[in-house]
């Protein structure tokens, strides 16, 4: 049970800093303007991102049967690092005509594929590939923290909208969140 909500709070953990100032977080505050109906968009986040999550956490648990623990120690090191750099470039969303074109079909299902779309190669979804591998057993419950991680950053996004970015340093915010992934790549030096 310890263990358990240990990955929990780490997946949680993990992608909310990631998802700080991330083009997920961006599209969140687009839709949420451009539709301006919450609830649809973030049961449509939610779906989406778990739906995402289950099939990286998938792979990453397959892949932990293939790979010894301490090359996986050593990915999950790397990995961190990576994510703490790739953390500090600010994504852009970019505004086209592909997001009126979607509006007919409804605000939860046009939430769901861009979504989707946006969380394919992203960093919460290398997290959860990463992390899913470091706890292959616990991966169902790394799918939960990764998605619940993601949920914590882009609802509130939802609801504040564009008065977040005004009132919030995002090059602060990001760099933080560098930190936390830098520190948690020495904790797993350290653990080996």
């Amino acid at each position: 049970m310890l263990e358990t909500l240990q990955t929990i709070l780490l997946s949680t953990g993990v992608v909310a800093a990631a998802e700080i100032g991330d083009k997920t977080m961006l599209l969140a505050v687009v839709l949420a303007a451009r539709f301006r109906k919450p609830l649809p968009i973030i049961l449509g986040i939610f779906a989406a991102t778990f739906l995402n999550h289950a099939i990286a956490g998938a792979l990453g648990a397959a892949l932990a049967s293939f790979i010894s623990a301490d090359l996986l120690r050593w990915i999950l090191i790397v990995s961190f690092i990576a994510m703490g750099i790739w953390i500090l470039i600010p994504d852009k969303i970019e505004e086209d005509e592909s997001h009126d074109r979607m509006k007919r079909f409804g605000i939860f299902t046009t939430t769901v594929v861009l979504f989707f779309l946006a969380e394919v190669g992203d960093k919460t979804q290398v997290a959860t590939v990463a992390l899913a591998a470091r706890y292959p057993l616990e991966a169902f419950w790394v799918i939960c923290g990764t998605t619940l991680g993601l949920m914590i950053a882009d609802a509130p996004a939802v609801f504040i909208g564009n008065k977040l970015a005004d009132r919030i340093s995002m090059k602060l915010m990001r760099r933080i969140a560098a930190v936390i992934f830098f520190v948690l790549a020495i904790a797993a030096y350290f653990e080996g």
